[in-house]
């Protein structure tokens, strides 16, 4: 007889879960930071609003953004102009447009990893999907299976309405299931579109207004599996450890509610403080099995929140300026893209060390440490270990 140990035993991969393959895309129209006030108050018809027009300047020149990519242009926004006031019922044209465009924009990247993983898209055994955008049955996980023509058994995740900390939650839910499923290979997608957000200037809301500051649409997709098949399959980051936590007297620094309007994004000023001031715990936690506590002797792919973030991250733990650069670097070409951008900076990193030559994946570096950031205020934690190049 068999027994039920047995049987687990043999459901269960080896090896850690690794990132084997990783894929992006932004829609096509990009926006220059220092122009972009100007076409956000015109197409708002906000211009009357001088003062918080000069505010929204000086917001944009601060934010060490470069540039973005939205799917909004300035054509759809006249054919919704609900959309282009601060609050007025507009969720329909919102939603008409995201469950399309969502999935869309996430099958770029997906299509992107699978190439570079190289295998037939066949055995893609499990899909996680991610959005702030499009709440809809079947969701954006069902439409994507279809764009891309993936088994019809494919094991479906469906997350919504995470925010900006799932980009380190997805790689979590990818660990479980390539760890503890033998054989499993995983496609992760997180695809953001602002078109959720996007509404006109007002002078009483705070969150709403450094939303359109920062906020960019992209899309991300990895491979994750355990135990490769020697020369078919490369590790580009294995997964070690993962954790999540919220962070005391955070309650009510981001919140996001689904309405009429769209979505109402809530931030309070002291979101950078409660970060900086706390993430030393989740390091401890993580990295003194490893015996690390040097956060200088780790590369770093943080969530690119905002640049009061990484600032203060960087002071309160005595970070050498070049710990960030992936982030800030991902946070000026395209703002801050919520759950993607952590997947865009893995990408950066592993690109960068193979341009400069470098031993590792990882900067060079052999451990490292991925954070989300976002409601709640949720941090979650991924300890990486890089692979030799």
């Amino acid at each position: 007889m068999v027994t039920v140990d047995e049987i687990r035993k043999a459901q269960r991969a080896d090896g850690p879960a690794t990132v084997m393959a990783i894929g992006t895309a932004t829609p096509p129209q990009c926006y220059a930071q220092n122009t972009y006030p100007d076409y956000y108050f015109r197409i708002t018809n906000s211009e009357h609003k001088t003062e918080l027009k000069q505010k929204f300047k000086s917001m944009c020149a601060n934010s060490t953004i470069k540039k973005r990519y939205m799917h909004l242009t300035e054509e759809i926004l006249k054919e919704n102009p609900n959309m282009c006031e601060h609050l007025a019922p507009s969720l329909d044209a919102r939603q008409d447009m995201v469950i399309v465009e969502v999935p869309k924009l996430g099958k770029e990247a997906a299509i992107k990893a699978i190439k570079e993983w190289g295998q037939p898209k066949s055995k893609i055994t499990h899909l996680i999907f991610c959005t702030i955008s499009g709440v809809d049955m079947p969701g954006a996980d069902y439409q994507l299976t279809t764009l891309l023509g993936l088994r019809p058994s494919v094991k479906r995740i469906m997350m919504y309405q995470h925010g900006c900390f799932a980009g380190a939650t997805v790689l979590r839910l990818a660990k479980d299931l390539a760890e503890n499923n033998k054989g499993a290979r995983v496609l992760v997608v997180c695809s953001e579109i602002t078109a959720i957000t996007f509404r006109g200037p007002s002078e009483t809301h705070f969150g709403s207004l450094i939303g359109e500051v920062l906020f960019g649409d992209g899309a991300a997709a990895l491979i994750v599996g355990s135990d490769l098949v020697p020369g078919v399959e490369k590790p580009i980051f294995e997964l070690v450890s993962v954790a999540q936590t919220i962070l005391p007297g955070s309650e009510g620094s981001i919140e996001g509610h689904l309405g009429e309007a769209g979505l109402v994004l809530h931030l309070l000023k002291n979101v950078a403080e409660l970060i900086s001031h706390n993430i030393e715990d989740s390091l401890v936690e993580a990295f003194k099995p490893l015996g690390i506590s040097d956060w200088n002797s780790i590369f770093w792919i943080a969530h690119p929140g905002g640049p009061t973030i990484l600032d203060q991250v960087e002071l309160k733990l005595g970070l050498k300026p070049v710990k960030l650069w992936a982030a800030r670097h991902v946070l000026s070409e395209y703002g801050n893209m919520s759950s993607a951008g952590v997947l865009f900076i893995l990408d950066e990193m592993r690109k960068k060390a193979l341009e400069n030559g470098l031993k590792t994946t990882g900067d060079g570096l052999d451990w490292g440490v991925l954070f989300g950031f976002g409601p709640g205020l949720t941090v979650e934690t991924v300890v990486l270990h890089s692979v030799a190049i």
